[in-house]
């Protein structure tokens, strides 16, 4: 993977070698990995990125490139390799899937079944994970313990239930030590589960609707920098891979937004001053009742469909506000994102909806078991652990039985924010550091604030098998911040 590169590393370390290192979480190395095979060059571990990339808004916002279901069936092929893309007016070695740093949108509606012919170009192990997914963690389908090797192919095969929620998900690879550097490499994209439109009133189906993908890199010489990633280091932050595109939208006018923090590691707060996201889906899963929120925290992982309406004639930036994730971790600074470009004849506001999807709520079921899960770290932020452990395949450390409910205090103890994820089944949140939380639907990546516990129930439907539950920041899970988990018949 790294041979490509091999001509170029003396010149970008001399280069950057006088730059200062960014310190990640808790000024600590967060570990990219490299190729089992091909060891990094050497200074590789310290040289640091270029400084984040901004620019004017002079493109359109264009969605990505869509791979639909036909006949209850969404086929196609996925080439995983490293390439050189042209991205944000440069020309970068990335990972890709399909030689795009954006790859194609696969769109499927509940019940469809999904085949992947899925090829490994690369030097080193990588895999898939659909994120959010309700479907079967065995076999071919959504299973994270597979190892695609360099140069093999392998079929991917999901069935989905027709209960499969509608909104917004995303696909990685999730290959143990090797997630963060191949989703901050560039490898991700969305999905789309059709079916909002059931929800809306007839007078805002069919509406224009955007794919608002955020991810980032690190910069170093002409690459996007894998190993040695900090958290807190300068990093460019893209929607669908543009930097700062123009979204157009009429005054008036509403229009849906899949915001979707399809990147490695870090945090948005996400903005539109002077006007409100009215929240309709949040991670895959429809709300019961529509709320309004002037920004929006989005964790790496997790997704928001929100209705967005066009302001009076003038240009308004999208951004993500300043966010500080703890003592322990990191400040990230205010950046634009992209620009709302409202022009055009003027439309009527329609009036947002306030009941949408049907409520599901956890709070009277009968629960199971009960078990905590505790996040901690060492002082140094190197290591990351769950109950003590650190992640072991071989080692099953939660059980739980098919068809139950049960109810989970997880505890972050810890002087930063973590995320917990946990696949194949989304939860309920029903309290955090005590305080009930409205149940607006279920979700499936949710922030623990420092030092503070959050209390979830999850209803484990349809599928057994071995899955996994973890921090989706990758770094930390790369780290050991990761779980496996029995669902048992």
């Amino acid at each position: 993977m790294y041979s490509r590169f091999m001509w170029s590393w003396s010149t970008a370390v001399s280069l950057l070698a006088v730059l200062a290192l960014v310190s990640g979480c808790a000024g600590s190395p967060d570990v990219g990995t490299h190729s089992h095979s091909t060891p990094p060059p050497a200074g590789l571990a310290t040289v640091s990125p270029s400084a984040a990339l901004t620019a004017p808004a002079t493109t359109e916002l264009r969605d990505p490139a869509q791979v639909a279901s036909r006949n209850g069936l969404l086929r196609t092929r996925i080439v995983v390799e490293q390439k050189k893309v042209d991205l944000v007016g440069r020309r970068l070695w990335a990972l890709t899937y399909n030689g795009q740093y954006m790859p194609p949108t696969l769109r499927l509606k509940p019940g469809d079944r999904m085949e992947i012919t899925f090829e490994n170009k690369l030097d080193q192990q990588t895999n898939l994970h659909v994120h959010g997914m309700h479907v079967s963690p065995a076999a071919n389908s959504d299973n994270v313990f597979l190892a695609i090797e360099p140069g093999k192919t392998f079929r991917y095969s999901y069935r989905f239930p027709e209960s499969l929620e509608p909104g917004t998900y995303w696909y990685h690879p999730h290959p143990h030590t090797q997630s963060a550097a191949q989703t901050a490499g560039g490898l991700s994209g969305i999905i789309v589960v059709d079916g909002l439109d059931k929800y809306l009133p007839p007078s805002l189906r069919g509406i224009t609707e955007h794919v608002i993908a955020l991810k980032d890199f690190q910069i170093v010489g002409d690459r996007i920098k894998t190993q040695d990633l900090k958290m807190g280091a300068p990093t460019t932050r893209t929607v669908n891979g543009q930097l700062n595109p123009r979204i157009r939208i009429r005054p008036g006018e509403t229009q849906l937004w899949r915001i979707a923090n399809i990147g490695a590691n870090i945090f948005y707060k996400v903005a539109l001053p002077g006007q409100k996201f009215y929240v309709v889906a949040q991670d895959g899963y429809p709300v019961n009742k529509v709320y309004s929120a002037d920004s929006i925290v989005i964790p790496a992982g997790a997704r928001y469909d929100v209705l967005v309406q066009g302001g009076p004639e003038g240009s308004r930036e999208l951004r993500t506000l300043p966010y500080n994730s703890g003592k322990a971790g990191n400040q990230f600074p205010q950046a634009t994102l992209a620009t709302v470009e409202s022009a055009g004849e003027p439309m009527t506001p329609e009036p947002m909806p306030t009941t949408f999807g049907p409520t599901d709520d956890l709070a009277k079921a009968s629960v199971a078991a009960r078990k905590t899960i505790t996040y901690t770290e060492n002082a140094a932020g190197t290591e990351f652990f769950i109950n003590g452990k650190q992640f072991d395949h071989n080692r099953v450390d939660f059980r739980v039985k098919l068809n139950t409910v049960e109810e989970w205090t997880i505890r972050n103890d810890t002087d930063e924010v973590h995320s917990f994820h946990v696949h194949t089944n989304d939860f309920q949140v029903m309290s955090i550091n005590g305080k009930p939380k409205t149940n607006y639907g279920f979700q499936d990546t949710v922030d623990i604030p420092p030092r503070g516990t959050m209390v979830i129930r999850s209803r484990f439907l349809d599928y057994p098998g071995r899955t996994v539950l973890h921090c989706h920041i990758l770094n930390h899970e790369d780290l050991g911040m990761m779980s496996v988990l029995q669902i048992e018949k």
